[in-house]
Order: structure tokens, then sequence, then C-alpha cells
């Protein structure tokens, strides 16, 4: 199925973006820093810039509450805001107050000041905040705050955590292959929450990145008219500490407390913190691919049923199928996971299909996704998105999906942004999660797309949606199935073309790259295998 829609975008969100982002380049052309110095020092100005405009609404909110009450106004005690998960600020703490001081004034020493009062007051921020603005001139410190306070006060909550979500990304293409590694794009977030319908529960990511994930379910949870903060607990992974101090600042952007273990060596493989097995509702991620020189050896009192690595550990160096297998593990009786993995784990042969096998089998992996090339910021590789939902296993509603996977191709369904990146619009996000909605037997949700959604919907699968198998997009797959094709979870393989359409070079490429991407690991598997008969040999011709 093609869908291609075109670019579009709200003039005026866009125009503001631009002068900001211009404004955060010319920081960067004139400070001589790299990004990843000049980055976060830029973030911590934006977030006192919201945390300024909520802590404004609430200080007037108490204002008038007090002039009626008997015990006075509240205004200055910062337990009335921590109470509405509203940051308090002290007054030389307030973006404000920042913006009237002269150049003279040591700008940079002021600002790190108003950081150490907001963790002060806010313990949940201790050791978050960015205090190196003494790197910077004044000058620089005076228009940079110029130019954030254009950020009206009036956008709502969802607008200014869209701009924050702007600068990451931004900040992730400018650092390369490693600003991938903590930003995942929000149309894939979206659709992964979507998909996983996160309405309460403990939520676990443990490779976090910026946080971005958990945004996503908490907006979904707002979405559909409840509070984020009482619906879900957070907890969070990141083997970078300065990647979790910017997850931690990200969810007090959008007003979240959540758990988040970073830095001090800490490694999802080794280290459990949140004692995770069985523990969560949900698992959300975005692990990094490929990962290789695991020590296996430090894994080995974690394998078996109901420990971390429950269906072993895979002979190649590769770590994917850890992943994979902590992911799952995770998950309580009934929890759901979605997470990003690389095209090649879901054909990986040796080891690595015995697990997926084993996975498969215990009924646990719900749909399969495949997406195109260009969804992300730093690398151009298409991508699958896995789901996963040990509660179809259980008797009762879902028994009879138990036995099959959903496999979508969502190759050719996106938006083009520019020339080397795209995206999903609201309608397109919309369509993918109402088309696994229409699989497991559920009413449509048009909360995202709305009347777009519903009309694709009508196109697709008729004026009453119900799910049926659509040649070159979506195909409800037996085990029986997925046996015959050597426990594949690869969608192409079970999706096919649809009528009156041909491979196109872009899928032709795909799949050479998926073929090479298997060569290489049957090649390595081959080199080790040498190796190891050849040190056998020598150990019998020595005895």
């Amino acid at each position: 199925m093609h869908w291609i829609a075109p670019t579009e975008k709200d003039p005026a969100a866009a125009s503001l973006e631009k002068r900001l982002w211009d404004a955060a380049d010319q920081f960067r052309a004139n400070s001589g820093l790299k990004a990843q110095e000049y980055s976060g020092p830029i973030l911590g100005l934006i977030f006192l810039r919201f945390a300024e405009v909520r802590f404004a609404a609430q200080r007037a909110r108490l204002e008038q509450a007090g002039a009626s009450a008997r015990r006075g106004s509240r205004v200055d005690e910062p337990t009335a805001y921590h109470a509405d998960n509203v940051l308090y600020l002290a007054p030389e703490a307030r973006f404000d107050y920042l913006l009237t001081l002269p150049e003279a004034a040591d700008i940079g020493a002021r600002v790190n000041a108003a950081m150490r009062e907001v963790e002060r007051h806010n313990p949940q921020l201790a050791g978050v905040l960015p205090k190196t603005f003494n790197l910077f001139t004044g000058t620089l410190l005076k228009e940079l705050l110029k130019k954030i306070s254009e950020i009206p006060a009036t956008l709502d909550f969802d607008a200014f955590g869209r701009i924050y979500e702007y600068f990451l990304g931004k900040f992730a293409m400018s650092e390369g292959q490693g600003g991938g590694e903590f930003y995942t794009p929000s149309s894939i977030v979206q659709l992964l929450a979507q998909v996983i319908e996160p309405f309460h529960g403990r939520i676990l990511d443990p490779a976090c990145g910026s946080g971005g994930m958990f945004v996503q379910s908490a907006r979904f949870v707002a979405e559909h008219h409840r509070n984020p903060a009482a619906e879900l607990a957070i907890c969070g992974v990141e083997k970078t500490d300065e990647t979790g101090r910017l997850a931690r600042l990200n969810l007090a952007v959008h007003g979240l407390e959540g758990d988040i273990r970073h830095g001090g060596n800490v490694n999802s493989y080794y280290d459990d913190p949140h004692d995770a097995t069985g523990a969560f509702d949900f698992v959300l991620a975005n692990p990094p691919f490929n990962v290789n020189a695991v020590d296996k050896e430090r894994l080995k009192d974690m394998v078996g049923p109901g420990r971390r690595y429950p269906f072993g550990l895979p002979r190649s160096d590769n770590a994917n199928y850890l992943w994979i297998q902590l992911f799952y593990s995770s998950l309580s009786a009934r929890g759901r996971a979605g997470f990003v993995m690389a095209n090649s784990a879901s054909d990986a042969r040796s080891s690595e299909q015995e697990i997926r096998q084993k996975l498969v089998e215990a009924r646990a992996v719900d749909v399969m996704v495949a997406v195109g090339p260009n969804m992300f910021y730093t690398v151009t590789l298409p991508c699958t998105l896995w789901f996963l939902d040990r509660g179809k296993a259980q008797k009762g509603k879902d028994a009879k999906r138990a036995d099959t996977v959903l496999f979508i191709d969502a190759r050719h369904i996106y938006r083009q942004v520019d020339r080397a990146h795209r995206d999903w619009t609201p309608a397109q996000i919309g369509f993918i999660a109402n088309l696994v909605r229409l699989y497991r037997g559920e009413a449509p949700d048009l909360t995202v797309g709305g009347e777009e959604t519903a009309a694709k919907l009508a196109q697709v699968f008729g004026k009453q949606p119900a799910y049926a198998d659509i040649p070159g997009l979506c195909k409800a797959a037996t085990l029986a199935e997925i046996e015959a094709q050597g426990w594949s979870l690869n969608p192409g393989r079970y999706v096919g073309v649809a009528a009156g359409e041909q491979v196109s070079d872009e899928d032709f490429k795909e799949q050479l790259q998926t073929l090479n991407e298997e060569l290489e690991t049957l090649n390595a598997q081959a080199r080790e295998l040498e190796a190891t008969i050849a040190r056998n040999v020598a150990g019998i011709l020595e005895t």
C-alpha cells in the first residue's frame, strides 16, 4: 500500500522554531563549542522559560484562592506548587529576572545560580540542570535569553513540549550517530504508544535516552482525558550520565516525574536497578542495534525461566536478542511492549532463530511493523517495530489471536519532510494503530488522525471497518505459516505485494541490504567456527 502524504506544517510554529534554532546556531558559532557542550545550556534555558510559564499560572491561581481563604495566601510556599506538579521558582531563579540583567552583571554566574536555586526547591531535579553558563559571554547569553523569551507565554503545555522536542531532534541531527542514541523521532514513538495503549500502570524503558518514550506515553494518557502524573509510574535506565540528566529534564518540562537510573556504569545487560522481571505493565524502547562485545559470562546466572534471559543467550556476538528478552521478561502476565529493532533481527539465523522460535511459541509476539528508510535523523536504514503482548496467551477474549501474528508493511506509508527525512502524519499514525485495533477486535480510536484516519479506514476496510488481510499492507499469519518460513518475523515474507504493483528499486535495495547483513553474520560465525576447529586440532596434536 502506498500512502505518501504532502509536507505540511503550521507556518507560525515553523517560523518560531526556525528563529529559535537560528539563534541557537549563532550561539554555537560564536561560542566555538561542540554540540554536546552548547545543547545542554540552551535546553536548560528553554526549560526555565517553560517552567516559569507554568509557575506564573499556578501563582495566579494561588493568589486568587488566597484572597478568599482564612489562612491567607500560599503563593510563596513550594508545596503549594509541588501538589499540582508545578516547579517552584524563587525570585532570582525566574526567567524574567534573568532577562532584565545588564550585560555587565556576569549573566553566566547569575544563570548558574538560578539553576542551583531551582534544584534546591525542587529536589527531583538535583544534579540535572546545566551550570556551565560561565563559558559564554554576557552578550551571547543576553541575546539568547531575548530569543527564547519570544516563545509566547500563551502557548499551551503541549506546544511548549513540542518546541523542546524540536530542539532535541535538531541537536540529535547535529551530533551525528551519537545523537541518535538519545533521541527517537516523535512519530515513531507516538505509534509505539498508540499500539500498546499505556492508559495506566508501570512503564519501563531500559535504554531511555532523553525520555521520549515516557513523554509520548504521557501524551497518550492526556489525550484520553486522564492525568499522566497520576496514571503512570515511570522507570528508566540510561547508561550515559549526561543523557540520563537530559531525560529527567525532559520529564520535568512535561510536568512528569520518574525514577531514572543513570551514569555510574549502570548497564541494562548486567544491572537491574528496578527489579524489572515480571514487574511492568508496559515496556517502550529504542535500544542500540547490533551491539557486540557483551560479557556473557556475567549473564549466566540470569538465564532460564522466570529470569531476565528466559530463552537462553545467543551464541553470536550481537546483543539484539538480549534486548528482546529483557523487554519480554520485564512484562507482567498481561503486559505489552513496543520497541524498535534492526531489520536483521527479524530473520537472524542460528541461536537467534532458536530464541525467536521460543518467543513466538510463547504466544508473546503480537504485531510486527516494517518501517522504511530515512525515518531517523542519524541513520538512513529501515527498521522494524516489534510489539509483544503477554496477555494474548491467556484464556479469554484474546485466545483466538494467540496463534497468530499481525504483520504490517508500512514502508510506503510516510510523509516526505525534506529530501533526507521522513515521518508519519497524525492520520497515518492513527490508521496504522487502528489497523492493529481492528485485528484485536477493538473499536477504532480516532483521537489521533480524526476524520482523515476514519476515511482511510473506510477506504481500505469498508464503511463498517473490520479486519481483513490486505495484500501489500497486512497479514495475520498463523504459527504454522511462521514455522514454514523458518520462524521469520519479517513482514515482507507474509504481506506480499498488492495487485498491479511491482517490487520497487527501493525494496530491492532493502532486501539486498538485509541479505548482506545476514551474509556478514554467517561469515562471522564461520570464522569463529574455523578458529574453534583450529584450536581443537592444535590441542589434539599437542597431546
